[in-house]
């Protein structure tokens, strides 16, 4: 596989947090839809990486009025929670459950979110979406990856970056009830759906797609997480989760000591996700999984936003690696999934001072809305 980016001290600069300096005005690297997006500015304060990756969940609206509905896994193998915020509108007369009624299919648009790692309905930026998606009067559904949502696993598989018949039973599933399909994914959600726009090509399912903080380059992205802060912060909380559904699945008491002592990420993903779903070793899902040799192929409508500070993140894509059908926007700041917005009472009167992170569903929105219109 050819390397994203020449090997230079500027490209390395890019991986490891020492990026050159550009304007605002830079973020958009492509922008093949001509929608105008706001640009990300937060004040000098916040734009610490770690201050934008962390501080979002204690400012993430509340919970959405979740309805669940549980649908079997593409190998009909686990249960799968989907977890749908229903528009308020009269057209919604046929509700999935996982059998086709042969009703009408719903007009008003559904946007489907593709949770990271080890998250669900629950995350901040799922709750941000959906109440955004809700308050335009779309639908919105979150349907989890394999023992995610509080729904235990029931076969050997879990799930991967590169698992894209997964991501299409799900789009498929839903439209067999609604007419037009958006898809957000972010994260490990992100690389997935990213692989499976530029697998699938015009077959995709969805109308068009947005990728938020992905690794697309999942080899530099590894490298980049087992670095000073990234590897002492982020990885207990990403791994310790993981770490104790592996253990309550059912593994020799070799593979148990050998799980409870392991540290990283990617050793978890040498031990057990790799040999679970079809790879050799944690280097051959690094390398068959990322998304960035795919990206050429994209055929629908796909935004793809990334922090350049985002401390997960290794070797983003960059215009040559695209289609013409993909937008690239790059922040200077945002962290991963951050993207944590602070508002002066100049800024808005009635609230006063206040933080939000409203500014990854609008940007997120306009895009589908630009195309819907």
């Amino acid at each position: 596989m050819p390397l994203p980016n020449p090997l230079t001290r500027a490209s390395l600069n890019h991986v490891f947090n020492k990026h050159p300096k550009s304007s605002a005005s830079s973020q958009l690297l492509t922008n093949p839809s001509g929608v105008k997006f706001t640009p990300f500015r937060p004040p000098f304060w916040l734009s610490n990486p770690h201050l934008q990756t962390i501080l979002p969940k204690f400012f993430a609206p509340a919970i959405p009025n979740y309805r669940r509905v549980l649908v079997k896994d593409s190998l009909d193998e686990s249960d799968v929670a989907y977890d749908f915020y229903d528009a308020d509108d009269s057209d919604f007369d046929s509700k999935i459950d996982g059998k086709t009624h042969g009703k009408r299919q719903i007009d008003t648009p559904l946007v489907v979110l593709f949770h990271g790692m080890e998250g669900s309905s629950d995350s901040h930026y799922a709750r941000a979406l959906a109440h955004a998606v809700h308050a335009k009067g779309w639908h919105f559904v979150v349907p989890h990856f394999r023992s995610c949502g509080g729904v235990p696993v029931k076969g050997e598989v879990f799930y991967t970056a590169g698992d894209t018949d997964e991501i299409h039973h799900n789009l498929t599933t839903l439209s067999q009830t609604y007419a037009t399909i958006y898809a957000v994914g972010v994260s490990l959600g992100g690389a997935a759906l990213a692989n499976y726009v530029g697998k699938f090509g015009d077959e995709a399912v969805c109308q068009a797609a947005a990728v938020v903080s992905a690794p697309v380059d999942m080899p530099s992205a590894a490298i980049k997480l087992h670095r000073g802060v990234g590897h002492r912060v982020y990885t207990p909380y990403l791994l310790n989760p993981i770490i104790q559904k592996a253990l309550s699945n059912q593994l020799s008491e070799t593979e148990i000591s050998q799980i409870k002592r392991l540290k990283r990420v990617s050793d978890f993903d040498h031990l057990f996700t790799a040999p679970r779903h079809g790879y050799r070793s944690a280097t051959d899902y690094y390398h068959r999984a990322s998304a960035l040799p795919r990206l050429i192929d994209v055929v629908r409508p796909t935004l793809i936003v990334s922090a350049k500070d985002d401390p997960f993140l290794g070797f983003l894509a960059t215009p040559p690696d695209v289609s013409d059908s993909v937008t690239l926007m790059e922040t200077e700041h945002g962290g991963h999934i951050g993207f944590l917005s602070y508002r002066s009472p100049q800024d808005n009167p009635k609230a006063g001072k206040s933080f939000d992170v409203n500014w990854l569903p609008e940007t997120v929105l306009a895009y589908f809305d630009h195309l819907n219109a």
